[in-house]
């Protein structure tokens, strides 16, 4: 029988290529909402961040986030996002 691949994605902090169950996607919408993607399937410019309070900080700091999504996030956003991890 064959094993299934795992799918990786890259942490947008860390560098650190995980499995995608292990990250959180945030995404930009194309009218410029940026969201929290629990499914990991929704339709925009994307990026991972690893699940850890830790690296969400890390993040807020550098403006990695606001980088790659190429928008400006308020911080809202980003008390959205720790929760979803907190969950």
């Amino acid at each position: 029988m064959k094993t299934r691949k795992i799918p990786l994605r890259t942490c947008v902090v860390t560098k650190e290529q995980l499995p995608k169950q292990e990250l959180l996607r945030i995404v930009r919408t194309n009218n410029g909402e940026v969201i929290v993607d629990e499914t990991g399937k929704m339709n925009g410019r994307g990026a991972y961040i690893k699940k850890n309070i830790e690296v969400l900080e890390k993040a807020k700091q550098s403006k990695i986030l606001e980088k790659r999504l190429e928008i400006k996030i308020d911080d809202s956003i980003y008390e959205e996002i720790r929760k979803t991890i907190e969950k």
